[in-house]
């Protein structure tokens, strides 16, 4: 797993928040605020078939990044261009299912052992899941971003397994132009703003052309998977516990069917499972904004499993996790295999 490139470019506000509109689609319990869902439901169009470019800041903790992005909707296909601003060079393209990563010269990434979002959330957007089971949406009031005018919903946790957001979204198309990320004290651990934006733009086709030198990664994204094939994908080990509402939701390919992704339609975990190598790893959690790492070892006979939990999940959820999984099958996770 390579988090140093992923942890800028996942951008997870821009495009993972998509399947809302389908987890909101339904009829809401008389909890839920009408006119909140109302305005959720109109996100996940504006996400994919609203023309905007722009510059938003991403901070995560003490790190701070600045993106530019152009956005179109073209004859049925989504093309998007990222490119980052600050702390080196680098890009990603997106043409429909198929992206392609251009790194900074220090930077590594796996683009299929990441959590499916920013660009990569296409794996989540058929997911039917009832958000509003695990959040309670209510509106916040009006306020201006970037020039636009907008409504505030906050979408609160309705346990301690998940962290809370907020999102800004501009009046005319819904389009997500600011968003929080906020643990049960209120404290904001991630924040996304457009700091520049222009909605309704035609963009040229040259905006959506690689201009960036180093080394490329091409990848095709898979089509969304039903959840039986992604469990299938657990080969070798099993999850005893997770958040309720957190479904098998992509299989990213990692060797054996060592690593499968949960989503409870608005947030997201990975699971990662593979032989402890000869140099003992750092065990414990890790948090950077929102995002923990926890690295647990389980030992099955004389064999050793690193696992490993990444995601938006408060460090007590992330820890209850890893320490579920059992290890089944060592052979099936590639024990004594060179």
């Amino acid at each position: 797993m390579h988090l140093d490139l992923i942890a800028v470019f996942r951008s997870r506000t821009l495009s993972a928040l998509a399947c809302l509109v389908l987890a909101f689609a339904g009829p809401a319990p008389a909890v839920a605020d009408d006119e909140a869902s109302s305005w959720l439901e109109r996100l996940g169009p504006a996400l994919n078939m609203t023309s905007y470019r722009g510059v938003f800041v991403y901070a995560r903790g003490d790190s701070v990044h600045s993106m530019q992005i152009a956005h179109r909707y073209n004859d049925g296909v989504v093309e998007e261009r990222l490119v980052l601003q600050d702390g080196g060079s680098g890009e990603i393209v997106r043409k429909g299912m198929n992206v392609v990563c251009v790194l900074p010269e220090r930077g590594r990434v796996k683009l299929d052992q990441v959590i499916p979002s920013g660009p990569f959330a296409e794996a989540f957007t058929s997911q039917l899941m009832p958000v509003n089971r695990w959040y309670r949406a209510e509106m916040k009031g009006e306020d201006r971003v970037a020039g636009y005018d907008v409504v505030s919903v906050a979408l609160s946790a309705r346990d301690p397994y998940r962290y809370s957001h907020r999102l800004w979204l501009e009046k005319s198309t819904g389009l997500l132009v600011k968003s929080h990320v906020r643990n049960a004290d209120g404290e904001v651990l991630e924040h996304f703003q457009f700091t520049s934006l222009h909605i309704g733009e035609d963009i040229p086709d040259s905006e959506f052309e690689i201009r960036t030198e180093g080394r490329e990664i091409s990848t095709t994204l898979d089509e969304p998977v039903h959840q039986e094939s992604v469990v299938q994908r657990m080969n070798g080990w099993q999850l005893g516990w997770r958040p309720d509402g957190f479904v098998p939701a992509a299989a990213p390919r990692s060797g054996k069917g060592q690593a499968v992704a949960f989503s409870d339609g608005l947030a997201a975990f990975s699971v990662f499972v593979e032989p402890a190598g000869p140099v003992n790893m750092p065990t414990g959690a890790s948090l950077i904004g929102a995002t923990t790492v926890y690295m647990h070892q389980v030992k099955e006979g004389d064999n050793a499993f690193l696992v490993t939990v990444v995601g938006e999940l408060p460090p007590q959820t992330a820890r209850q996790v890893a320490e579920s999984v059992r290890i089944e099958d060592a052979l099936a996770l590639g024990t004594g295999e060179s």
